[in-house]
C-alpha cells in the first residue's frame, strides 16, 4: 500500500511539473522549436534558418519537395528571391512572413502545428528590422 502511495505521489508531482511554465524561460514548451533568439544581433545562419528547418522547411510545407506553396524556406536565396516575396527589409510590420506567423493575415503559420513562441516571433521581427541580412 505504501509503495502505491509513493508511486502515485511521484506520478502526480511529474504531471504538475510538466504543466508549469517558467515565466523567465522564452522557450516554454509551446513552440515546435527550441531555438532561442537574442533581442538584437539576430543571425540568419544561427537563428532564422535553424528555426525554419525545424518548423517550416519540411516536406509538404515550405521545403524542397512537393509543396502546396511556392515559398521555399530551405535557404536565404529561396526566402529572399524565390517565387513569393514575403520579406520587406527593415519593415517587419509590412512583411507577409511576420503577418503569417502572427496570424494577422490568412492562416497562422506554421500551419497545423504549434505556433512559434513570442521570443521566436520577436526574433524574426528583429532580424527583418535589422535588414534581413544573410549573416
Amino acid at each position: 500500500m505504501m509503495r502505491r502511495v509513493v508511486l502515485w505521489c511521484a506520478v502526480a508531482a511529474m504531471a504538475l511539473a510538466s504543466g508549469c511554465k517558467d515565466e523567465n524561460n522564452p522557450i516554454d514548451g509551446d513552440s515546435p522549436s527550441n531555438i532561442i533568439f537574442p533581442i538584437s544581433g539576430v543571425s540568419y545562419a544561427v537563428h532564422v534558418q535553424p528555426l525554419f528547418n525545424q518548423t517550416c522547411a519540411l516536406t509538404g510545407c515550405h521545403g524542397d519537395g512537393a509543396q502546396s506553396s511556392i515559398l521555399r524556406l530551405t535557404n536565404y536565396d529561396n526566402l529572399m528571391y524565390g517565387g513569393a516575396l514575403v520579406i520587406v527589409r527593415n519593415q517587419p510590420d509590412q512583411s507577409t512572413l511576420v503577418m503569417r506567423i502572427e496570424g494577422r493575415i490568412g492562416e497562422r503559420m506554421p500551419l497545423n502545428r504549434r505556433a512559434l513562441n513570442q521570443n521566436q516571433i520577436n526574433g524574426i521581427r528583429a532580424w527583418i528590422g535589422e535588414g534581413a541580412l544573410n549573416n
